[in-house]
């Protein structure tokens, strides 16, 4: 779900889109499930994706790397500049 990377980490994703609020749900099948309100049409819900994640985690979405799942549901992202146990305190995850 979560991995450190050389410049920061790696969230392993579950997206669900077209929800009624942008959130982080919690652990789903060794993924963490995002419910996003755009639509999973021309790269919207990536874009919500990047700017949700760059607002919950206070960084620049120049800092947000889509690196697989451009048009699936199951994403890999890579945070520039954070680390592992201050990605988990901000989405409230026990320890691994």
């Amino acid at each position: 779900m979560i991995e450190s990377t050389k410049g920061g980490v790696r969230l392993h994703l579950f997206i669900q889109p077209k929800s009624s609020k942008n959130e982080v749900v919690g652990p789903h099948n060794g993924e963490l499930k995002i419910k996003l309100t755009a639509p999973p049409v021309d790269g919207k819900a990536n874009e919500c994706l990047i700017e949700f994640l760059s607002d919950l985690f206070d960084i620049p979405k120049r800092d947000v790397h889509l690196i697989k799942g451009e048009t699936g549901r199951h994403k890999v992202v890579e945070l520039s500049g954070l680390d592992a146990e201050k990605t988990r305190e901000a989405l409230r995850l026990p320890k691994n």
